[in-house]
């Protein structure tokens, strides 16, 4: 197969639909387009590791430039797409035009734009790139009071890499509870629970009004009048999916790039994988968007499956992580809210699980410093998901 290969997105996702088609054989052109000066790496340590110790991002390289080489994949760093010919197979760039006979849109998320007054103020961050962290960190060495929007995974680890460094923290969330989109409330009630022990300020069911400061902010206005001090703020309130580019280029997109099980948009010879598509599945009875670094490589090695005419569906059970603290959170499947849950172990008492059922099977675990418990629940997910539910697509 000679066909030209474009990418637009070098993370996890772009990253590896390029090495899975060298890897089966693909002999045409890959190019792989990246709006960051650097090599594809890691995104998951960001909030972790990278916070936390003084390293460069090189250690995060998925692989080294001469990996890129040897299999003839040209990455072309700092170059951002600015529009889509899908008609006549054109990609504008910053400085030119790219054809392709086949485009991939691994094009991921964006911090959520909260449209708050101050937010332009000095010492507030978001947390998406490497170059987020590169500014976070030395502003977190001199700073002691952060005050954190949004109790969600990033803000939580964010929150327990700071208090290890001895900073106050404050944890701003809108809902009544920490996690509360994405886990039940043991969960949430146990990550609060050790959040304050470590001596971290939580404060749930709180809208944020402003940014206050004179060039550099000072404190965070909530709605209801109460003002917090910070000498710096982290919004972490959630990620939005880079969808603009497709939808301009009249692309079917709902929260999401829509494709379907193999990775297809509406448009011919264009494919879309990672953290930035909608996808459906018959596993979870529901279309689902799906921000993890298991969804971008296994979706990515399904659209070069697609590309090279060996089309296997794409329906998984997906697996994520936290780590706060010396405590690792694994979660197996897909929560679901209407479900019902039950609690394995005792929380605070040592390891636990939660598992969550839906019509009676078994759809997601929560497993809590229990490594035993989250590779039982994939394995059970897998047996009691497969093709069980009737699903309807969403038109692509």
């Amino acid at each position: 197969m000679n066909r030209n290969v474009v990418i637009i997105g070098a993370g996890q996702a772009g990253a590896q639909v390029a090495i899975s088609l060298r890897d089966h054989g693909h002999q045409g052109r890959i190019t792989l387009l990246g709006d960051e000066p650097h090599l594809p790496y890691q995104r998951p340590p960001l909030s972790k590791a990278f916070l936390k110790e003084a390293m460069g991002v090189e250690r995060l390289h998925l692989k080294p430039q001469a990996y890129y080489d040897e299999r003839a994949i040209e990455i072309k760093s700092g170059c951002r797409a600015v529009k889509i010919d899908a008609r006549d197979h054109c990609l504008e760039v910053g400085d030119g035009e790219f054809s392709y006979d086949v485009l991939v849109l691994a094009t991921g998320t964006r911090p959520r734009d909260l449209k708050l007054p101050g937010a332009g103020l000095a010492n507030v961050f978001l947390l998406r790139s490497a170059a987020d962290v590169e500014a976070l960190r030395p502003a977190l060495s001199l700073v002691q009071r952060l005050a954190i929007v949004g109790g969600g995974y990033i803000g939580l680890e964010v929150a327990a890499i700071a208090r290890g460094a001895g900073k106050d923290v404050t944890v701003i969330e809108a809902e009544d509870r920490l996690l509360k989109r994405v886990t039940s409330e043991p969960v949430s009630a146990f990550f609060a629970s050790l959040h304050r022990s470590h001596g971290v300020e939580l404060i749930t069911s709180a809208r944020v009004a402003a940014l206050v400061g004179e060039g550099r902010v000072k404190s965070i206005a909530l709605n209801d009048g109460r003002m917090i001090s910070a000498d710096a703020v982290l919004l972490a309130a959630g990620a939005s999916p880079n969808s603009e580019l497709a939808d301009a280029a009249g692309l079917a997109v709902q929260d999401g790039i829509l494709v379907d099980s193999y990775g297809s948009t509406s448009a011919p010879d264009i494919y879309a994988c990672g953290d930035c598509t909608r996808f459906p599945s018959r596993r979870f009875n529901r279309s689902v968007r799906i921000e993890s670094v298991q969804n971008a490589i296994d979706q990515a090695k399904s659209v070069a499956a697609m590309i090279m005419g060996n089309p296997v569906a794409y329906d998984p059970v997906p697996w994520f992580w936290s780590d706060q603290y010396r405590t690792k959170l694994q979660i197996a499947g897909l929560f679901d809210p209407a479900g019902t849950v039950h609690v394995v172990g005792e929380p605070g008492a040592g390891p636990f699980s939660v598992e969550y059922r839906s019509a009676g099977r078994l759809v997601a675990v929560d497993a809590i410093d229990n490594a035993r418990a989250h590779m039982r629940g994939r394995r059970a997910i897998a047996e009691e998901t497969a093709n069980q539910f009737e699903f309807t697509s969403p038109q692509t």
